[in-house]
Protein backbone atom coordinates (compact mmCIF):
# COMPACT_ATOMS: atom_id res chain seq x y z
CA UNK A 1 0.00 0.00 0.00
CA UNK A 2 2.95 2.24 0.14
CA UNK A 3 4.23 1.86 -2.92
CA UNK A 4 1.05 2.48 -4.30
CA UNK A 5 0.95 5.60 -2.13
CA UNK A 6 4.03 6.88 -3.10
CA UNK A 7 3.36 5.96 -7.09
CA UNK A 8 0.04 8.00 -6.82
CA UNK A 9 2.53 10.60 -5.84
CA UNK A 10 4.76 10.60 -8.79
CA UNK A 11 2.12 9.71 -11.13
CA UNK A 12 0.30 12.91 -9.91
CA UNK A 13 3.64 15.04 -9.99
CA UNK A 14 4.26 13.95 -13.80
CA UNK A 15 0.25 14.98 -14.70
CA UNK A 16 1.14 18.53 -13.39
CA UNK A 17 -1.27 18.44 -10.24
CA UNK A 18 -0.11 20.64 -7.47
CA UNK A 19 2.20 18.92 -5.31
CA UNK A 20 0.27 19.01 -2.17
CA UNK A 21 -3.02 17.76 -3.80
CA UNK A 22 -0.90 15.04 -5.29
CA UNK A 23 0.29 13.74 -1.18
CA UNK A 24 -3.14 14.70 -0.12
CA UNK A 25 -4.76 11.74 -2.70
CA UNK A 26 -1.62 9.67 -1.62
CA UNK A 27 -2.76 9.73 2.05
CA UNK A 28 -6.17 9.40 1.94
CA UNK A 29 -5.83 6.16 -0.29
CA UNK A 30 -3.91 5.01 2.64
CA UNK A 31 -6.59 6.31 5.05
CA UNK A 32 -9.17 4.07 3.20
CA UNK A 33 -7.16 1.28 2.54
CA UNK A 34 -5.29 1.25 6.18
CA UNK A 35 -8.49 1.93 7.95
CA UNK A 36 -7.84 5.10 9.74
CA UNK A 37 -10.08 7.47 10.69
CA UNK A 38 -10.34 10.59 8.51
CA UNK A 39 -11.65 12.99 11.28
CA UNK A 40 -7.91 11.77 13.55
CA UNK A 41 -5.67 12.52 10.13
CA UNK A 42 -7.26 16.14 9.83
CA UNK A 43 -7.27 16.95 13.53
CA UNK A 44 -3.42 16.14 13.50
CA UNK A 45 -3.01 18.08 10.49
CA UNK A 46 -4.77 20.95 11.65
CA UNK A 47 -2.44 20.66 14.83
CA UNK A 48 0.60 20.24 13.54
CA UNK A 49 0.00 23.87 11.30
CA UNK A 50 -1.09 25.36 14.71
CA UNK A 51 2.15 26.11 15.75
CA UNK A 52 3.95 29.58 16.53
CA UNK A 53 7.18 27.90 15.33
CA UNK A 54 5.86 28.46 11.82
CA UNK A 55 5.24 31.94 11.98
CA UNK A 56 9.12 32.46 11.19
CA UNK A 57 8.09 30.60 7.97
CA UNK A 58 5.97 33.92 6.38
CA UNK A 59 7.95 36.57 8.37
CA UNK A 60 10.92 35.43 6.59
CA UNK A 61 9.27 35.26 3.45
CA UNK A 62 8.07 39.00 3.56
CA UNK A 63 12.04 39.78 4.57
CA UNK A 64 13.17 38.67 1.59
CA UNK A 65 10.77 40.48 -0.66
CA UNK A 66 11.30 43.71 1.62
CA UNK A 67 15.03 43.62 0.82
CA UNK A 68 14.55 42.84 -2.98
CA UNK A 69 12.45 45.70 -3.38
CA UNK A 70 14.63 47.78 -0.87
CA UNK A 71 17.87 48.90 -2.63
CA UNK A 72 19.38 46.33 -0.07
CA UNK A 73 20.78 43.86 -2.79
CA UNK A 74 22.58 46.25 -4.80
CA UNK A 75 24.03 47.90 -1.24
CA UNK A 76 25.85 44.38 -1.04
CA UNK A 77 26.49 43.97 -4.56
CA UNK A 78 28.93 46.92 -4.11
CA UNK A 79 29.87 46.89 -1.33
CA UNK A 80 31.50 43.11 -1.92
CA UNK A 81 32.63 44.64 -5.70
CA UNK A 82 35.55 46.95 -3.80
CA UNK A 83 37.21 44.10 -2.55
CA UNK A 84 37.16 41.87 -5.61
CA UNK A 85 35.41 43.40 -8.51
CA UNK A 86 38.42 44.48 -10.06
CA UNK A 87 40.23 41.02 -11.25
CA UNK A 88 39.06 38.88 -14.49
CA UNK A 89 37.08 36.61 -12.94
CA UNK A 90 36.28 39.21 -9.94
CA UNK A 91 32.28 40.16 -10.89
CA UNK A 92 31.56 36.19 -10.79
CA UNK A 93 33.29 36.33 -6.84
CA UNK A 94 30.74 39.27 -6.20
CA UNK A 95 27.81 37.53 -7.63
CA UNK A 96 28.57 34.23 -5.56
CA UNK A 97 29.22 36.37 -2.52
CA UNK A 98 26.14 39.18 -2.33
CA UNK A 99 24.34 36.03 -3.56
CA UNK A 100 25.72 34.38 -0.04
CA UNK A 101 25.10 37.58 1.86
CA UNK A 102 21.49 38.35 0.60
CA UNK A 103 20.96 35.07 1.29
CA UNK A 104 21.51 35.04 4.93
CA UNK A 105 19.63 38.29 5.67
CA UNK A 106 16.58 36.94 3.36
CA UNK A 107 16.90 33.48 3.74
CA UNK A 108 14.82 32.30 0.54
CA UNK A 109 16.68 30.95 -2.65
CA UNK A 110 14.77 32.72 -5.46
CA UNK A 111 14.06 36.09 -3.33
CA UNK A 112 18.44 36.34 -3.81
CA UNK A 113 18.21 35.06 -7.64
CA UNK A 114 15.39 38.13 -8.38
CA UNK A 115 17.31 40.39 -6.52
CA UNK A 116 21.50 39.87 -7.23
CA UNK A 117 20.24 38.30 -10.81
CA UNK A 118 18.85 41.50 -11.50
CA UNK A 119 21.88 43.68 -10.51
CA UNK A 120 24.71 41.10 -11.54
CA UNK A 121 23.17 40.91 -15.24
CA UNK A 122 23.74 44.40 -17.07
CA UNK A 123 27.04 44.58 -14.86
CA UNK A 124 28.29 41.25 -16.36
CA UNK A 125 26.92 41.57 -19.68
CA UNK A 126 29.13 45.18 -19.91
CA UNK A 127 32.47 43.73 -18.55
CA UNK A 128 32.25 40.54 -21.60
CA UNK A 129 30.82 37.59 -19.60
CA UNK A 130 28.64 35.05 -21.51
CA UNK A 131 24.98 35.62 -20.71
CA UNK A 132 24.34 31.73 -20.14
CA UNK A 133 27.68 31.70 -17.38
CA UNK A 134 26.19 34.49 -16.05
CA UNK A 135 22.46 33.26 -15.51
CA UNK A 136 23.95 29.53 -14.07
CA UNK A 137 26.70 31.43 -11.82
CA UNK A 138 24.20 33.21 -10.03
CA UNK A 139 21.02 30.27 -10.37
CA UNK A 140 23.96 28.19 -9.16
CA UNK A 141 24.85 30.48 -6.22
CA UNK A 142 21.12 31.43 -5.02
CA UNK A 143 20.70 28.50 -2.49
CA UNK A 144 23.30 29.67 -0.48
CA UNK A 145 19.89 30.96 1.20
CA UNK A 146 19.06 27.53 1.82
CA UNK A 147 22.58 27.14 3.57
CA UNK A 148 23.91 30.20 5.54
CA UNK A 149 21.59 30.80 8.68
CA UNK A 150 18.85 32.30 9.15
CA UNK A 151 17.30 29.77 6.77
CA UNK A 152 13.70 29.15 6.46
CA UNK A 153 14.15 25.70 5.06
CA UNK A 154 16.46 25.00 8.34
CA UNK A 155 13.41 26.36 10.33
CA UNK A 156 11.00 23.45 8.65
CA UNK A 157 13.87 21.11 8.94
CA UNK A 158 14.06 21.85 12.86
CA UNK A 159 10.51 21.87 13.20
CA UNK A 160 9.47 18.38 11.37
CA UNK A 161 12.37 16.64 13.13
CA UNK A 162 12.02 17.96 16.43
CA UNK A 163 15.83 19.24 17.08
CA UNK A 164 17.43 22.40 18.08
CA UNK A 165 16.98 25.24 15.34
CA UNK A 166 19.88 27.52 16.69
CA UNK A 167 22.28 24.10 15.80
CA UNK A 168 20.27 23.83 12.39
CA UNK A 169 21.55 27.42 11.61
CA UNK A 170 24.94 26.76 12.44
CA UNK A 171 25.27 23.44 10.81
CA UNK A 172 24.84 24.89 7.40
CA UNK A 173 27.21 27.59 8.34
CA UNK A 174 30.17 25.27 7.46
CA UNK A 175 28.97 23.95 4.04
CA UNK A 176 27.99 27.31 2.91
CA UNK A 177 31.10 29.07 3.41
CA UNK A 178 32.67 26.11 1.10
CA UNK A 179 30.48 26.34 -1.35
CA UNK A 180 31.32 30.20 -1.74
CA UNK A 181 34.81 29.14 -2.24
CA UNK A 182 34.32 26.13 -4.53
CA UNK A 183 31.75 28.05 -6.56
CA UNK A 184 34.32 31.46 -6.78
CA UNK A 185 37.44 28.63 -7.39
CA UNK A 186 35.33 27.00 -10.64
CA UNK A 187 34.44 30.77 -11.86
CA UNK A 188 38.11 31.30 -12.12
CA UNK A 189 38.97 28.04 -13.52
CA UNK A 190 36.34 28.43 -16.57
CA UNK A 191 37.10 32.26 -17.32
CA UNK A 192 41.01 32.44 -16.99
CA UNK A 193 41.60 32.04 -20.48
CA UNK A 194 38.23 33.80 -21.42
CA UNK A 195 39.47 37.09 -24.11
CA UNK A 196 36.21 38.20 -24.06
CA UNK A 197 36.53 39.31 -20.16
CA UNK A 198 37.13 42.91 -19.96
CA UNK A 199 38.87 44.32 -16.34
CA UNK A 200 38.81 47.73 -14.95
CA UNK A 201 41.29 50.03 -14.32
CA UNK A 202 43.26 50.37 -11.22
CA UNK A 203 41.84 53.17 -9.25
CA UNK A 204 44.59 54.98 -7.22
CA UNK A 205 44.99 54.35 -3.58
CA UNK A 206 43.31 57.61 -2.63
CA UNK A 207 40.29 57.22 -4.86
CA UNK A 208 39.71 53.72 -4.00
CA UNK A 209 39.73 54.35 -0.37
CA UNK A 210 37.59 57.46 -0.72
CA UNK A 211 34.96 54.93 -2.74
CA UNK A 212 35.31 52.30 -0.26
CA UNK A 213 34.74 54.32 2.62
CA UNK A 214 31.14 55.48 0.58
CA UNK A 215 30.40 52.35 -0.28
CA UNK A 216 31.06 50.75 3.19
CA UNK A 217 28.97 53.44 4.69
CA UNK A 218 25.95 52.49 2.52
CA UNK A 219 25.98 48.42 3.06
CA UNK A 220 26.41 49.24 7.11
CA UNK A 221 22.48 48.86 7.32
CA UNK A 222 22.58 45.52 5.39
CA UNK A 223 25.05 44.24 6.66
CA UNK A 224 23.63 45.22 10.49
CA UNK A 225 20.63 42.76 9.85
CA UNK A 226 22.49 39.32 9.94
CA UNK A 227 24.42 41.30 13.80
CA UNK A 228 20.81 41.80 14.74
CA UNK A 229 19.30 38.34 14.17
CA UNK A 230 21.48 36.31 14.83
CA UNK A 231 22.96 37.72 17.70
CA UNK A 232 19.63 38.72 18.95
CA UNK A 233 19.18 34.63 18.75
CA UNK A 234 22.32 33.35 20.20
CA UNK A 235 22.56 36.42 22.93
CA UNK A 236 19.36 34.98 24.02
CA UNK A 237 16.93 38.16 23.63
CA UNK A 238 14.76 36.48 21.40
CA UNK A 239 13.92 33.31 20.16
CA UNK A 240 14.11 32.68 16.30
CA UNK A 241 10.31 33.97 15.99
CA UNK A 242 10.58 37.14 17.37
CA UNK A 243 14.11 37.61 15.47
CA UNK A 244 12.00 37.09 12.13
CA UNK A 245 9.96 39.73 13.14
CA UNK A 246 12.73 42.08 14.29
CA UNK A 247 13.84 41.60 11.00
CA UNK A 248 10.91 42.58 8.92
CA UNK A 249 10.62 45.41 11.24
CA UNK A 250 13.76 46.55 10.53
CA UNK A 251 13.86 45.96 6.67
CA UNK A 252 10.90 48.49 6.47
CA UNK A 253 12.02 51.65 8.04
CA UNK A 254 15.55 51.20 6.62
CA UNK A 255 13.81 49.98 2.76
CA UNK A 256 11.83 53.74 3.58
CA UNK A 257 14.49 55.99 4.78
CA UNK A 258 17.83 54.90 4.01
CA UNK A 259 17.74 53.36 0.91
CA UNK A 260 14.20 55.31 -0.72
CA UNK A 261 13.82 52.62 -2.55
CA UNK A 262 10.24 51.05 -0.78
CA UNK A 263 6.97 52.75 -1.32
CA UNK A 264 3.82 52.10 -0.01
CA UNK A 265 2.87 50.34 -3.41
CA UNK A 266 6.19 47.85 -2.87
CA UNK A 267 5.24 47.28 0.81
CA UNK A 268 1.88 46.32 0.49
CA UNK A 269 2.42 43.98 -3.19
CA UNK A 270 4.67 42.36 -0.72
CA UNK A 271 2.58 41.86 2.22
CA UNK A 272 -0.09 40.67 -0.38
CA UNK A 273 2.71 37.90 -1.92
CA UNK A 274 3.89 37.21 1.55
CA UNK A 275 0.13 36.38 2.50
CA UNK A 276 -0.04 34.22 -1.13
CA UNK A 277 3.25 32.49 -0.28
CA UNK A 278 2.16 31.73 3.44
CA UNK A 279 -1.14 30.38 2.37
CA UNK A 280 0.05 27.87 -0.11
CA UNK A 281 2.94 26.81 1.94
CA UNK A 282 0.46 26.51 4.64
CA UNK A 283 -1.67 23.87 2.40
CA UNK A 284 1.56 21.94 1.47
CA UNK A 285 2.86 21.84 5.21
CA UNK A 286 -1.15 20.07 6.18
CA UNK A 287 -1.07 17.90 3.35
CA UNK A 288 2.51 16.53 3.24
CA UNK A 289 2.44 16.17 7.58
CA UNK A 290 -0.57 13.95 7.16
CA UNK A 291 0.72 11.45 4.29
CA UNK A 292 4.36 11.62 7.02
CA UNK A 293 2.32 10.84 10.19
CA UNK A 294 0.77 7.88 8.35
CA UNK A 295 4.09 6.39 7.09
CA UNK A 296 5.44 6.47 10.76
CA UNK A 297 2.39 5.11 11.83
CA UNK A 298 3.29 2.52 9.40
CA UNK A 299 6.95 1.80 10.70
CA UNK A 300 8.15 2.94 7.20
CA UNK A 301 11.69 4.06 9.05
CA UNK A 302 12.26 0.51 10.76
CA UNK A 303 11.71 -1.21 7.22
CA UNK A 304 13.47 1.24 5.38
CA UNK A 305 16.51 0.68 7.71
CA UNK A 306 16.16 -3.34 7.54
CA UNK A 307 16.17 -2.92 3.73
CA UNK A 308 19.28 -0.79 4.34
CA UNK A 309 20.21 -3.26 7.03
CA UNK A 310 20.42 -6.41 4.25
CA UNK A 311 22.08 -4.08 2.15
CA UNK A 312 24.97 -3.14 3.88
CA UNK A 313 25.71 -2.57 7.65
CA UNK A 314 28.34 0.35 7.08
CA UNK A 315 27.70 3.59 7.85
CA UNK A 316 29.14 4.87 4.99
CA UNK A 317 28.00 3.58 2.42
CA UNK A 318 24.53 3.95 4.00
CA UNK A 319 25.17 7.60 3.64
CA UNK A 320 25.66 7.10 0.24
CA UNK A 321 22.62 5.61 -0.34
CA UNK A 322 21.17 8.41 1.67
CA UNK A 323 22.41 10.96 -0.64
CA UNK A 324 21.24 9.48 -4.10
CA UNK A 325 17.84 8.61 -2.42
CA UNK A 326 17.82 12.73 -1.54
CA UNK A 327 19.23 13.66 -4.54
CA UNK A 328 16.08 11.69 -6.67
CA UNK A 329 13.89 13.23 -4.24
CA UNK A 330 15.03 16.65 -4.82
CA UNK A 331 14.82 16.41 -8.90
CA UNK A 332 10.98 15.53 -8.69
CA UNK A 333 9.62 17.42 -5.57
CA UNK A 334 10.14 21.34 -4.33
CA UNK A 335 12.61 21.81 -1.71
CA UNK A 336 9.70 22.49 0.89
CA UNK A 337 8.00 19.62 -0.23
CA UNK A 338 11.62 17.22 0.16
CA UNK A 339 12.57 18.33 3.79
CA UNK A 340 8.61 17.98 5.28
CA UNK A 341 8.38 14.55 3.98
CA UNK A 342 12.45 13.78 4.38
CA UNK A 343 13.14 14.93 7.88
CA UNK A 344 10.85 13.03 10.06
CA UNK A 345 11.39 9.63 7.92
CA UNK A 346 15.34 9.77 6.88
CA UNK A 347 16.16 11.29 11.09
CA UNK A 348 15.37 8.01 13.08
CA UNK A 349 16.88 6.14 10.48
CA UNK A 350 20.19 7.72 10.36
CA UNK A 351 20.10 7.75 14.13
CA UNK A 352 20.23 4.06 13.97
CA UNK A 353 23.19 4.05 11.70
CA UNK A 354 25.36 6.72 14.49
CA UNK A 355 24.50 10.06 12.02
CA UNK A 356 23.53 12.81 14.62
CA UNK A 357 20.27 14.46 13.13
CA UNK A 358 22.15 17.80 13.25
CA UNK A 359 24.52 16.68 10.89
CA UNK A 360 22.02 15.06 8.65
CA UNK A 361 20.27 19.13 8.81
CA UNK A 362 23.31 20.09 6.66
CA UNK A 363 23.45 16.89 4.42
CA UNK A 364 19.84 17.57 3.72
CA UNK A 365 20.50 20.92 3.04
CA UNK A 366 22.94 20.79 0.67
CA UNK A 367 21.13 18.08 -1.57
CA UNK A 368 18.20 20.38 -1.65
CA UNK A 369 20.32 22.80 -3.04
CA UNK A 370 20.70 20.24 -5.53
CA UNK A 371 18.01 19.20 -6.01
CA UNK A 372 16.71 23.06 -7.03
CA UNK A 373 19.03 23.28 -9.16
CA UNK A 374 18.42 19.59 -11.03
CA UNK A 375 15.66 19.09 -13.58
CA UNK A 376 12.78 17.93 -14.20
CA UNK A 377 11.80 20.38 -11.24
CA UNK A 378 15.02 22.69 -10.99
CA UNK A 379 12.99 26.07 -9.84
CA UNK A 380 16.10 27.85 -9.61
CA UNK A 381 17.27 26.77 -13.45
CA UNK A 382 14.21 27.87 -14.60
CA UNK A 383 13.25 31.30 -12.43
CA UNK A 384 16.78 31.87 -13.25
CA UNK A 385 16.61 31.91 -17.34
CA UNK A 386 13.41 34.03 -16.74
CA UNK A 387 15.11 36.80 -14.47
CA UNK A 388 17.70 36.53 -16.71
CA UNK A 389 16.44 36.37 -20.14
CA UNK A 390 18.40 33.61 -21.27
CA UNK A 391 17.30 29.74 -22.94
CA UNK A 392 17.77 26.61 -20.00
CA UNK A 393 20.21 25.60 -22.65
CA UNK A 394 22.00 28.26 -22.60
CA UNK A 395 22.68 27.93 -18.97
CA UNK A 396 23.17 23.90 -18.90
CA UNK A 397 27.05 23.67 -19.57
CA UNK A 398 28.10 26.17 -17.02
CA UNK A 399 25.44 24.61 -14.40
CA UNK A 400 26.99 21.04 -15.19
CA UNK A 401 30.22 21.99 -14.21
CA UNK A 402 29.24 24.45 -11.32
CA UNK A 403 27.48 21.32 -9.94
CA UNK A 404 30.11 18.34 -10.69
CA UNK A 405 33.21 20.56 -9.28
CA UNK A 406 31.36 22.72 -6.58
CA UNK A 407 28.31 21.18 -5.51
CA UNK A 408 29.20 17.65 -5.06
CA UNK A 409 32.41 17.86 -3.63
CA UNK A 410 30.71 19.81 -1.22
CA UNK A 411 27.75 17.31 -0.24
CA UNK A 412 30.91 14.45 -0.08
CA UNK A 413 32.45 16.64 2.32
CA UNK A 414 29.84 17.42 4.43
CA UNK A 415 28.21 13.69 4.64
CA UNK A 416 31.64 12.27 4.88
CA UNK A 417 33.93 14.69 7.38
CA UNK A 418 30.92 15.06 10.26
CA UNK A 419 33.09 17.76 11.54
CA UNK A 420 32.11 20.46 8.66
CA UNK A 421 28.44 20.77 10.17
CA UNK A 422 28.86 19.65 13.99
CA UNK A 423 32.41 21.23 14.86
CA UNK A 424 30.64 25.01 15.29
CA UNK A 425 27.07 23.91 16.93
CA UNK A 426 29.50 22.08 19.30
CA UNK A 427 31.60 25.01 19.93
CA UNK A 428 28.92 27.14 20.51
CA UNK A 429 26.31 25.35 21.58
CA UNK A 430 27.57 22.44 23.34
CA UNK A 431 27.08 19.11 23.90
CA UNK A 432 26.36 18.29 19.91
CA UNK A 433 28.84 16.14 18.93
Amino acid sequence: MIGIAILIIIGGLLLGTYIQYAFLAAAFFLVGTLGYKTSFMLTYGYSVVNSIVLLCVPLFIAVGLLMNQSGIGKSLVEFVSIFVGRAKCGLAVVAVVASAAFGSIAGSSLATLSCIGTIMKPRCAEAGYDRGFTAALVSCACPLGLLIPPSAHMVLYSWAGRQSLLACFLATVGPGLMLVFMLSLCSYFILRNNPNIKVNEKIPLPELLTLARKRTGSAIPALMMPFIVLGGIYGGFFTPTEAAAVAVLYTIPVGFFVYKKLTLRNLYDTLVETAASTGVIMVMIFCIMILSRIYIMEDLPAMITEHLKNFSDNKYVILLCTNVILLIIGMIMDDTSAILLCAPIFIPILEEFGVHPVHFAAIMGVNIGIGVLTPPTAPSLYFGSNVMKVEVAEMLPTTLKLLVFAWLPTLMAVTYIPALALWLPDTLLGGIM
